[in-house]
């Protein structure tokens, strides 16, 4: 029994012994995880993604042990949104994807993610899954972070058994991408499959073990591979900053440089000298590319890249009491004329050229803009030395019209009457004194008033008495009586001339007078008042006779008195070139597309710049503004450049007008250069609405000096075939006008000293766009009726046309009469005289064949 005990208690022992080592094997073969413990690594953020082999030639065990591994191998790694982010895909025929770098942002969600991952068991897609980790996984819309941030972007391949597909192509892709490779095998994996797939050093990136038993042994060198900073360990050369990635490392260069090709040194990075940059002045290089600057006393404009001369009066901080003057990188401040600028170089003082006392006035002196200008007394005038007086002789330009006689006063030249006259309410003409109105002449018969006095007479058949009043029968003398002279006493009195009848001295007047109501003085006589003249327009009388006149724009017919319109002859031309010449009727320039260019600067003012919109419209209502027609385009410029509408935007007047009274004045610089260069490059582009052969017109309106240049933009833009009429007004620069003009000037360039004289160019300009017409001013009022005579006209001879061949001798006014090319002037010499002569010579012989002819129905005389 005692043998029996001892038996059973070895066997039982021996039982004990070997589950031990059985239960020590388990734990062994079935490694567990790393305690968490605090991060003994540098904090280097990573994008990591590990792509683990699912295939179904891994077996459960296996699979817990890889699960294992990567949790291990998290404990060395700083998880978070801005620190390390992981992601991970497994694969076996397909791919699929786990969690991305963006799903989790602690450490214990990942773990947890890797804990609940479910064998695929299927095949082995390596090169598919290498292909979805660089297409898919590591793309910002995945979590991974720009490549700009250089985070390095880590792959982690774990695998066991040779791949279905290939992976050498899609590998080195992922590798050119950015994409650092590290490869683990197990068991009997390829080492050349191996190689192709990771990053090199292959040293450091391919790792091969046994079975899945020793893949632990790895953790301690990822350990050394994820916690060391090669930057520290390595002789990098790196000329500016070196950055560590896991097992390897890179050059970086600073802001403002760029890395070489040896991947070591850095250079400056001169982007200006590589880009067409487009500077106007000056290309500064920056760290990430390049900016545009101005020189000094320019600004850049709104492309970023041309520059504008600084306004610095524009800024309206200047305080100048009078002018503000842009210079560069400042300002200045002057006086209007007449003024001095103060000591505090803003406010003016009226300058008083008159206080130093040399002025050397005789009288009076007064101080203006300039100088000291010499005044004299009333009554007096200056003498040309400009100093001394001279009394105002107000009679001397004979323009006083006074009868008699006349006498200079210190105001004006007074109207005196001679002796026996006194002054009429008119202040010019004389009336005779009439003595004999107080009654007191106490004549006994008759009286007559002389220069002097009442004097009395006696009737017919007396004789006057020596008392000179009382009269006496002449037959108490008996005997017959002489015939008496009543004018050789001399009182008569008359003007001009007298004659003694029977009872009196009778005034009587020359040729041409008549005796005014007084009897004694003589007044022209008007025949035109007193004669049934006849005169359409005007009477003027002559010394003996009238002659008619015609109003202005008139001349005298042939009867003398009738009057016609010399616009007669201008449409006698206008209706045979017509007739004559059919195929020279229309006009050269009736469509064309017109671009305004109006000036808004501040010079202008707000009242002179609605003047400028009614000079517009007025243009505007001269055109034939149609989709077909005319099209009007308009920009306004100051010290930049705005288009108020484009030549396609509007097809009617009424439109167009609306859009220029809806036009805001801007009231700033000048920058007529750039407006041209707007107009020259936009506004004739087909994208505002130019036309293909239509002729383009611009007009530029400015009212002074520009900023900048003119000449360059003016010349490409007549170049390119654009005519451009030059409105001036006040202050504009001649020079430059000529510049912007066509040429030749005398037709393109228009000036004018002020506003008020804006309609003499406005008039001159209409007459100038439609070249080879007659101008609207002389033409307008008998349009409308030469029009219908001409179609009357064609219409009757067209059925003439048709009945040629009944009367042979009728000419057809379908084809145009030429005249021999020897007498045709040249178009620079058609105004010269003799030229006009000879064209009025060859009509009239036309119009005779035409009338005789039967083919010219009505006279042109009827116009």
């Amino acid at each position: 029994q005692l043998s029996s005990f001892i038996t059973m208690r070895c066997l039982a022992l021996g039982l004990f012994c070997l589950l031990c080592c059985n239960a020590a094997q388990t734990y062994r073969r079935h490694p567990r995880p790393i305690t968490a413990r605090k991060n003994p690594c540098k904090a280097i953020p990573l994008d990591f993604v590990f792509v683990i082999d699912s295939s179904r030639s891994i077996r459960p065990n296996d699979y817990e042990k890889v699960k294992t591994f990567i949790i291990n191998l998290l404990q060395f790694l700083e998880i978070g949104q801005n620190a390390t982010r992981v992601g991970l895909l497994q694969y076996g025929s397909v791919v699929q994807p786990e969690f991305s770098l963006s799903t989790y942002t602690t450490k214990s969600e990942v773990e947890q993610a890797v804990r609940n991952m479910e064998h695929l068991a299927t095949g082995t897609m390596t090169g598919l899954a290498i292909q979805y980790t660089m297409e898919t996984a590591f793309t910002e819309e995945h979590g991974a972070r720009p490549m700009n941030l250089h985070i390095p972007r880590i792959a982690m391949i774990v695998t066991d058994g040779r791949p279905q597909d290939t992976v050498e192509e899609i590998a080195a892709q992922a590798r050119q991408a950015g994409i650092q490779i590290f490869a683990i095998g197990v068991g009997r994996v390829d080492m050349n499959t191996l190689r192709a797939i990771g990053s090199e050093p292959h040293s450091e990136h391919v790792h091969l073990v046994a079975n899945f038993s020793q893949i632990e042994t790895l953790i301690s060198v990822f350990q050394s591979k994820l916690c060391s900073d090669m930057c520290e360990v390595v002789d990098h050369q790196c000329q500016h900053i070196c950055v560590s990635s896991p097992a390897s490392y890179r050059c970086k260069c600073r802001e403002g440089y760029i890395l070489n090709p040896d991947g070591k040194t850095c250079t400056a990075e001169d982007t200006c000298a590589v880009v067409d940059h487009g500077c106007e002045h000056i290309c500064a290089n920056l760290p990430r590319g390049y900016e545009c600057r101005c020189r000094p006393g320019y600004q850049l404009t709104i492309d970023l890249k041309t520059c504008n001369r600084i306004d610095h009066c524009d800024l309206g901080n200047h305080g100048c009491e009078h002018n503000c003057v842009t210079v560069p990188e400042s300002y200045i401040c002057t006086c209007k004329r007449g003024y001095v600028l103060n000591l505090d170089g803003k406010t003016c003082s009226k300058i008083d050229h008159c206080a130093d006392g040399t002025h050397g006035c005789e009288q009076e002196f007064m101080n203006t803009e300039d100088s000291c200008v010499c005044k004299c007394r009333k009554g007096y005038t200056l003498r040309p030395d400009g100093k001394t007086c001279q009394k105002i002789d107000h009679c001397a330009d004979g323009t006083h019209g006074c009868e008699q006689e006349f006498m200079n006063t210190e105001d004006s030249c007074v109207c005196k009457c001679r002796k026996g006259y006194t002054l009429e309410s008119d202040g010019k003409t004389c009336k005779k004194i009439d003595h004999c109105t107080d009654g007191a002449h106490r004549c006994e018969q008759e009286f007559m008033s002389t220069e002097d006095s009442c004097v009395c007479k006696c009737r017919k058949g007396h004789t006057l008495r020596s008392d000179g009043k009382t009269c006496k029968s002449n037959h108490d003398d008996h005997c017959c009586p002489a015939e008496i002279d009543h004018c050789a006493d001399g009182t008569h009195g008359c003007e001009q001339e007298f004659m003694s009848t029977e009872d009196s001295c009778v005034c009587k007047c020359r040729k041409g007078y008549s005796l005014r109501p007084d009897g004694k003085t003589c007044q022209s006589l008007d025949l035109c008042q007193t004669v049934h003249h006849g005169c359409e327009h005007q009477c003027v009388s002559t010394n003996d006779s009238y002659i008619c006149r015609c109003f202005e724009g008139f001349m005298l017919a042939e009867d003398g008195k009738s009057c016609k319109s010399r616009i007669t002859l201008i449409w006698t031309v206008y209706i045979l070139n017509i007739l004559l010449f059919p195929a020279e009727l229309e006009c050269s320039e009736g469509v064309m597309d017109l671009v305004f260019v109006i000036d808004g600067s501040k010079s202008l003012g707000p009242n002179n710049f609605e003047l400028v919109k009614q000079f517009v419209n007025s243009i505007v209502d001269s055109l034939d503004i149609s989709k077909t027609g005319t099209h009007v385009g308009l920009l306004q410029y100051s010290t930049k450049v705005r288009t108020e509408f484009t030549l396609g935007q509007y097809s009617t007047a009424q439109h167009i007008k609306s859009a220029v009274n809806r036009m805001q004045y801007m009231g700033r610089g000048s920058m007529t250069g750039s407006a041209l260069r707007h107009m020259f490059e936009s506004s004739f582009s087909t994208k505002e609405g130019a036309r293909f052969n239509i002729p383009r017109v611009s007009i530029v309106f400015t009212d002074g000096r520009s900023q900048d240049d003119v000449s360059e933009w003016a010349t490409k833009a007549k170049n390119s075939g654009i005519t451009i009429y030059a409105l001036g007004v006040g202050k504009a620069i001649e020079q430059e006008l000529r510049e912007i003009a066509s040429e030749p000037d005398e037709k393109h360039l228009y000036y004018a000293e002020d506003f008020e004289k804006m309609a003499e160019i406005t008039k001159k300009l209409k007459s100038r766009i439609c070249a080879g017409t007659p101008h609207k001013a002389e033409v307008q009022e008998s349009l409308q009726g030469s029009q219908k005579y001409v179609q009357e006209s064609r219409k009757g001879l067209g059925e003439k046309g048709r009945d040629k061949k009944k009367n042979p001798g009728t000419e057809s006014l379908s084809q145009p009469i030429n005249f021999s090319s020897a007498d045709k002037p040249s178009d620079e010499n058609m105004c010269q005289c003799e030229n006009v002569i000879m064209f009025q010579n060859q009509v009239t012989e036309k119009l005779k064949s035409l009338v005789q002819n039967n083919i010219l129905l009505c006279s042109l005389h009827s116009y």
